[in-house]
């Protein structure tokens, strides 16, 4: 299942990356897109390559197993400042903004619908420079390609969704291991963020 989804290609500084089959949805959002001016569209681009995050987290509601488990995946950037997250939520026209107790702004977009059309369009428009960020993106938008399609709900699907996790790179430690959900994916949250 995931070798069918790399088979397309977005562009990535003076190389492609490969995302999955869903140009047609980015190319809805160029329109829109299009009204983003090229040096607020690469600054934001060249911010989230050094400052972004994209993941794929694993979430167990209550901890306890009763309410199931609930598979996120997110981009997502923070600043002590608020300019540059406000910017984003601006620009984007999704997401959300929050403050953090020790004062740092978060911008986030976890919608399904959000990452797999705005998300995808907007860098697949202002392509990230750093291989390892570009990666990390295309793997987040493997993920979320399936996610939208609801494949996570079979077994094959959560399995392709985990490994695509597991090679995405992490500063710390996961909470919950691959091995955690599929011993139990009766308990996996069925919609998505």
């Amino acid at each position: 299942m995931l070798e069918t989804l790399v088979n397309r290609a977005v562009p990535c500084y003076d190389k492609y990356i490969m995302i999955g089959d869903n140009q047609s949805r980015a190319d809805n959002q160029q329109e829109r897109l299009q009204l983003i001016s090229e040096d607020i569209g690469n600054y934001l681009s060249g911010f989230a390559d050094g400052e972004g995050s994209f993941n794929i987290s694993i979430v167990n509601r209550n901890r306890d197993y009763r309410s199931g488990w609930k598979i996120v995946a997110s981009f997502n950037i923070s600043q002590r400042d608020p300019t540059i997250p406000l910017l984003f939520q601006k620009t984007l026209d999704c997401g959300t903004i929050r403050y953090r107790q020790d004062g740092v702004c978060y911008f986030e977009v976890r919608k399904i619908d959000d990452l797999n059309e705005i998300v995808r369009s907007f860098f697949y428009q202002f392509p990230l420079r750093s291989k390892r960020q570009a990666e990390r993106l295309r793997l987040l938008l493997l993920a979320v390609e399936l996610l939208a399609r609801g494949e996570h709900l079979n077994h094959k699907g959560l399995e392709t969704v985990l490994s695509i996790r597991e090679k995405m790179i992490s500063n710390r430690p996961r909470m919950y291991k691959m091995t955690d959900v599929l011993e139990n994916p009766q308990r996996l949250h069925a919609k998505p963020t």
